[in-house]
């Protein structure tokens, strides 16, 4: 066969099926030109999800009748000056688009620069009509009709009117949330599904940021949103990062962008993972929005058509700047826990219904005898027990922390304490406590585990942790290969504080443990740990996965569920909590304690 050029409208035809895979594509492209532009307002409309017509109507710098009839010529752009593709400022700069889109739709385009008339230009399937004179106050207007009617096959991968629709919305919120200094708007031309406004306002940009998130990311992100602001060799990452209980099951709400390009980076995700690792469940992630602004030369954006992907000079300084920015402002949040951990709480509320209560003699509120029983349930939750401290594994009696309170404080004294002072253990499990202005609840076993991880973390750092030799060394079966997996990384598991040898086949001896694990289910830890070498595979080591077996020892170090507390253990372990990094949640991402303001609790009983 002849080698033969294809004709034009071949080739745009091809060049669209990279750029303008669905109408949301076609969205970005048109409202990324109106940004570059200039333009403060800008309105899209979509009908039947942009099958019929894309509408994007913005009040930027518009284009003459020469610039228009060169907009729409393949490889013609405005936002290269110097011809430079290692300085690019701009979100478009390929000179595809426009071409692309007349390619494959009936595209107009109208147009008019300040101080100059108007004029609209049309292409139908790749023919141009020449630009013909067009009434229009400013700015430019782009409408696109049945898009891919030149190319059929297209339409049928489309999904439903609504599902097209929620793509275009998407693609305008990320471009919104990356310029807040312009305003949009996006409907079907009878309703509007999102909008979002500038001006007249007196906040600073972090504040005009912020809300322009939480109109996007709604407002239980913004309540519970860590400000970023770090740099690192000349690179600065700014935006906010949600508490770690405030999470989702996919990375939806996960926003990134590069010099206000929004972007899908495979190193972007995979730092905020790494970020986040010590703080959530498997298959749970955080909502974040992140912007990282770099010097043009450092990062390509010419990687894609699309302009989604980018590549940076050096990813190692990106990577690290996002996972140490995320991680001080989770640091610096202590033991914050999100107000979405409260509002559940309290949506979980119900009145009480067919309870039969004793009559109260001698009618009158808060007067009259205890009744028969109350007392004895007020002393079996009040009053503290005679056990010793000396039983709760990896917590002392006074914390050494500067915020420790001496045991058997004064409650009114304590309760000034972040997270109060504890008044009851309810079930052998949750530790009521009576702040200032409300009451807080607390999962023994949750909050001690992450103390308990925390400070083997800082053992490990600061050169090992402290070994407790067995008295009796445990004796532990299981299954050959998982004894020899164990066996296998013995010296790895020593430097964690657990020392442990075969013991003829199928069992190990373990003859000592780390010391902050106390009297922990040293079977279960082993038979554990077994399964998470198993997961590893051989190709890991333990120091490369140390958090998740730090999670581990914690797990089976820490107090359990059903363990009964004296007042001074929960008190010494509310004092803890406060100076602990992170103790707002479990090593799972799971709550550690919910916080009922004085004001929740009087919406329950109707006061307010």
């Amino acid at each position: 066969m002849t080698i033969r050029r294809l004709p034009e409208t071949i080739v745009n035809r091809i060049a669209a099926g990279e750029v303008i895979e669905r109408p949301a594509s076609a969205v970005k492209e048109l409202v990324e030109n109106a940004v570059d532009a200039g333009a403060r307002q800008i309105d899209i409309v979509l009908r039947e999800g942009g099958r019929t017509l894309i509408a994007v109507t913005d009040d930027g710098c518009g284009m003459s009748a020469e610039e228009l009839s060169l907009a729409v010529e393949r490889h013609a752009t405005s936002k290269l000056p110097d011809d430079d593709l290692t300085h690019i400022t701009t979100l478009g700069f390929r000179g595809e688009a426009l071409p692309s889109i007349g390619s494959v739709s009936r595209l107009s385009i109208a147009s008019r620069p300040p101080g100059a008339d108007g004029w609209e230009i049309r292409i139908e399937g790749g023919k141009v009509t020449p630009p013909q004179p067009a009434g229009l106050t400013g700015g430019t207007r782009v409408e696109v009709r049945d898009l891919f009617f030149a190319t059929p096959a297209r339409l049928k991968f489309l999904k439903a009117e609504r599902t097209e629709m929620d793509h275009g919305v998407n693609v305008v919120q990320r471009l919104a949330m990356a310029h807040p200094e312009v305003a949009f708007s996006i409907g079907d031309g009878e309703r509007t599904r999102f909008e979002c406004t500038v001006g007249g306002e007196l906040a600073g940009p972090e504040d005009v940021r912020l809300r322009r998130l939480a109109a996007v990311m709604g407002r239980e992100f913004a309540d519970n949103a860590l400000a970023i602001n770090a740099e690192r060799e000349g690179v600065r990452l700014t935006g906010h990062a949600g508490l770690p209980t405030l999470n989702r099951n996919t990375t939806k709400h996960q926003y990134l962008f590069v010099n206000g390009r929004p972007v899908t980076d495979r190193l972007l995700t995979g730092a905020v993972r790494g970020a986040y690792q010590d703080f959530l469940a498997r298959g749970r992630h955080p909502l974040v929005a992140l912007f990282v602004d770099i010097d043009p030369q450092l990062v390509d954006v010419n990687v894609h058509p699309a302009k989604a992907e980018v590549r940076f000079r050096d990813p190692g300084v990106v990577r690290g700047l996002i996972v140490g920015g995320l991680r001080h402002a989770l640091a610096e949040a202590g033991h914050r826990a999100s107000t979405s951990v409260a509002d559940s709480a309290l949506g979980a509320f119900r009145p009480g219904t067919g309870m039969r209560l004793p009559p109260m003699p001698n009618s009158g509120y808060g007067r009259g005898p205890v009744p028969q029983g109350l007392a004895e349930m007020a002393a079996q939750y009040y009053a503290p027990h005679d056990e010793d401290m000396s039983g709760l594994p990896g917590l002392d009696a006074a914390p050494s922390a500067p915020m420790a309170a001496p045991a058997g404080a004064d409650t009114d004294a304590v309760a000034d304490y972040p997270l109060g002072a504890a008044q009851a253990q309810m079930h052998e499990t949750y530790i009521v406590s009576q702040t200032r202005d409300g009451l807080v609840i607390v999962d023994q076993h949750a909050a001690h585990e992450r103390l308990v991880y925390e400070r083997m973390k800082s053992a490990l750092a600061e050169g090992g942790v402290k070994r407790q030799g067995l008295l009796l060394p445990e004796v532990i079966e299981l299954e050959t290969a998982a004894a020899d997996a164990l066996a296998d990384r013995a010296d790895e598991l020593s430097e964690l504080g657990l020392v442990l040898e075969k013991f003829g086949t199928g069992a190990l001896v373990v003859r000592e443990v780390p010391a902050l694990l106390g009297q922990a289910d040293i079977a279960g830890l082993v038979r554990d740990l077994a399964d998470d070498i198993a997961e590893l595979g051989g190709a890991h080591t333990l120091k490369e996965k140390l958090d998740d077996v730090c999670s581990t020892m914690a797990c089976h170090g820490s107090v359990r569920a059903g363990r009964r507390l004296n007042r001074d253990e929960m008190n010494a372990l509310l004092r803890e909590m406060e100076v602990t990094p992170h103790a707002g949640q479990c090593n799972h991402g799971r709550p550690t304690y919910v916080e009922l303001k004085i004001g929740d609790i009087e919406r329950l009983f109707g006061r307010r």
